[in-house]
């Protein structure tokens, strides 16, 4: 079985090429130095004699925190131009091949309901990832028509926040940050300073839930399918979690509600895939998932 996957050092792409590796599957990735997607003729001279079953298509430029606030246009060309270029390699060089892509839970408006697959392209997204989000609008909207005219299949996810072990140290995703700023409160006496209140909720999936979950339903045809837990938290729940974890009292840590905090509420309806995977699969929990990242961050401080 052979598979294609852009953005391979990426989070996601790392776990799921350790997975596929696992497996058996014969793997080529897309990076900045080999089979760039930011150039059509490379991508396609360096892979012309190969045929995939698989493209996963991970790559994305897009920053935690205010990045998406302050690079809008850097975003939309950066990222228009790596969806491009792999649709048409899909399209032109690779119609046999089943495109799986990844979306984003910014393109949904914001609701405190939780997130149905049919209204991803209504309304406005939230207002500081409206960029980013109409990327990833585009995206599905590239997948559908040239599925539509060359009769070509693709899998559309729509993930919350995936969080797991092997992380960069860089990676400023709220919840990598909340435990880096915490073991820093514990071990290093640094100020725990976390942005908005703490009461607005997010939703976390475990990455190798995710991976499993993605690999169980790949053979599904032109799908958009919502991947998360269904479950979400506020941001001092999971605070109080990482504290609990470390020892560190929760109290001392200070709610700065003059950043930027973004949807008040991000949580998807999970119940097209659980009609999929069944109503009985086992996510990992908060408390594991934390335990498990807690530990790698700080095995990476020694």
């Amino acid at each position: 079985m052979k598979v294609f996957v852009t953005g391979a050092t990426g989070f996601l792409g790392r776990h799921l090429i350790k997975k596929l590796k696992s497996l058996g599957y014969s793997i080529y990735e897309s990076n900045s130095k080999h089979c760039n997607l930011h150039d059509y003729d490379n991508l396609c001279t360096e892979l012309h004699n190969v045929k995939f079953d698989y493209i996963f298509h991970l790559a994305a430029m897009t920053k935690a925190g205010d990045y998406c606030l302050y690079h809008k246009g850097e975003q939309w060309i950066d990222n228009q131009l790596l969806n491009t270029n792999a649709l048409k390699f899909w399209a032109n060089k690779q119609p046999q091949a089943k495109l799986i892509a990844m979306g984003t839970s910014c393109m949904y408006e914001p609701s405190e309901n939780q997130l149905k697959e049919k209204s991803c392209m209504l309304g406005t997204p939230e207002e500081g990832l409206i960029t980013y989000a109409h990327t990833k609008r585009m995206l599905l909207v590239g997948l559908q028509s040239l599925a539509h005219q060359y009769n070509l299949n693709y899998l559309y996810f729509i993930p919350s926040t995936l969080y797991g072990d092997n992380f960069d140290l860089n990676d400023n995703h709220f919840i990598f940050d909340l435990v880096k700023k915490i073991y820093n409160g514990k071990y290093n006496n640094s100020k725990v300073t976390l942005w908005g209140n703490g009461l607005q909720k997010r939703e976390l999936i475990y990455v190798e839930d995710a991976i499993d979950i993605i690999l169980k339903l790949k053979d599904k045809n032109n799908k958009i399918i919502n991947l998360g837990t269904g479950q979400d938290n506020t941001i001092q729940d999971f605070a109080r979690c990482i504290s609990n974890n470390l020892n560190f009292d929760p109290e001392e840590i200070f709610y700065d509600i003059t950043k930027y905090t973004g949807a008040k509420r991000k949580i998807l309806c999970i119940n097209n895939l659980l009609s999929l995977i069944g109503k009985n699969y086992k996510f990992t929990s908060i408390e594991e998932g934390i335990s498990n990242i807690i530990e790698y961050y700080k095995k990476s401080c020694k």
